[in-house]
Formats: structure tokens, sequence, C-alpha cells
């Protein structure tokens, strides 16, 4: 096993141990392009739900069994079912759900490292999740069945990050501008104002906008506003629920810009969130 393959495993001893997740950190060559790796597979029969609030997280999913019921901003339906997929960025809370036959793979790139994987504008991925076959064509399918050949996780990681690294030695560089733009919203919390940003690189907000959407699948407002609420829901932990410090801290108008925030961003309250934890 990898020194940086972290192992949890619950079983079914208990009726609320029902998963073995495997969680490996990126080789360093794919620093800022994938956070990290993860092997799930639930080994007892249920049905389970987590909802995932806004990030700025990318996945690749990649199924060797039951697939997912997965809904945006809703409960999911009957017909809401994915296997293999990805799914772009998504300004909303994601309710997940399964049934005790799940298996997979999940890569977890970043936004600016996405968009050089998949060599796709990010636009076409936002707000849903797209099938292996569309999103990486024969080459997914081909990788989903090298990895089910396999049974033990890091060899499945191993061939997942082989598979990373050689898209990206074919892929075409990032515009420098974008990648500056990212980081910058990032570095400030969100809180750097768009039009400072468009004016430093010399481009109008709208081409910005434009530019920025492509590459990262939403808009320089948006991802600000995602930095903003993952920065808040960070520092309420330590904070204990000082809401109106937290959101002069985050750069909201005040405590009710917050709420709304968080009530569009994670579909709760901040204190019905903080319950939850």
């Amino acid at each position: 096993m990898s020194d940086e393959t972290e192992r949890h495993r619950q079983d079914n001893r208990s009726p609320a141990l029902h998963f073995e997740m495997v969680r490996r950190q990126p080789a360093a060559s794919l620093a800022g392009i994938v956070t990290d790796i993860c092997g799930y597979r639930e080994i007892s029969p249920g049905h389970f739900r987590i909802v995932e609030y806004a990030s700025l997280t990318v996945p690749l999913v990649i199924s060797f069994a039951e697939a997912f019921a997965i809904g945006l901003g809703r409960s999911p339906g009957d017909n809401d079912r994915y296997a293999s997929f990805a799914a772009g960025l998504y300004a909303g809370p994601v309710m997940i759900e399964s049934f005790g036959g799940a298996c997979c793979v999940q890569v977890n790139f970043t936004p600016l490292g996405a968009r050089q994987f998949f060599g796709l504008p990010m636009s076409e991925l936002r707000d849903r999740m797209v099938g292996l076959d569309d999103a990486l064509g024969f080459d997914g399918i081909a990788l989903r069945e090298r990895l089910g050949e396999v049974s033990d996780w890091d060899t499945r990681f191993d061939i997942a990050e082989g598979f990373i690294a050689g898209r990206l030695a074919e892929a075409n560089a990032l515009s420098p501008e974008i990648a500056w733009a990212y980081r910058t919203v990032i570095a400030s919390g969100g809180r750097t104002r768009v039009s400072a940003i468009a004016g430093e690189i010399g481009w109008s907000r709208k081409h910005l906008a434009a530019k920025f959407t492509d590459a990262i699948g939403i808009g320089p407002k948006t991802l600000s506003r995602i930095v903003r609420f993952n920065r808040a829901l960070s520092l309420s932990k330590r904070q204990d629920d000082d809401w109106a410090g937290i959101a002069a801290d985050c750069g909201y108008a005040d405590q009710a810009h917050l709420v709304r925030e968080f009530r569009q961003l994670a579909g709760e309250t901040p204190t019905a969130l903080a319950a939850l934890a």
C-alpha cells in the first residue's frame, strides 16, 4: 500500500457502518490538477443519502457496480441515475443517494485542472452530469475496462494517475490570464472585485466572464460566491456560530446576505447547517 494512501474501512458489524473508502493524494506531477483520488465500496445493504454543498471540485466517477441517484438542488427522482460520469461546478447543494451496491473510483479535479484534462469548454459540464463516453470518448470506456479488470485500490489508482498524466501531456496550456484571475479570487477569499481583476488583465468584464466560463464553467462572480461560502463554512467551525463576525470576515454585506447565500449554495440556513456538522 502506498504511504500516501489512506484507508478508512467501515464494515457491516454495525448498521451505521456500511462502506469502505480509500483515498490517495496524487503524485507531485499532478499538483494543482487533481486534489485526490478516492475508492468507494459499499459493503452492506441499505439506502444512503448525503448532501454535498457548492464546492470547487470537478469529479470524474468511474463505476463498477450500481449507479448513484443524484439531484441538483433537489432530491433525485427515478430517472436521475448515474454510474460513470463527469460533473461540472454547480452553485447549489447536490443530493446523492445510493442503495448498498455502489463501487467506484472518483478522481477530484481542480477547476483549472479539469479544463486541461477534459479538453472541453467547462460550460458543457456546468450544472450537469455527463456520461463517461461523452466526456472522454472511447478512451474513457477503455479506462473503465482497465480499472474493472483489477480489484485492488492501489493498482486502480496507479492506472488512473497514468491515464491522467497521458492526457495532460497532450493538453493545451491554460490561458495565463485566466489562471491568474482564478488564483487571485481564491487567494482573496472571494473578496476581490471582478472589475479590478478585469482591469489588471486589461480585459472588459464581459470578455473576462466569457473566457472564465469557458475555462472554469462559471463566471468569476459565481466563483467568488462559492469561495466566500466555503470560507464562511470553515470559519463557523472555529468561531462558535458568530455569524455576524463571520459575515464581516468573509466580505458579506451583512448577516442577512450570508444567510441568503447559505440557502442558495447549501440549501440550509447557517444555523441549520452548523447543527448538522
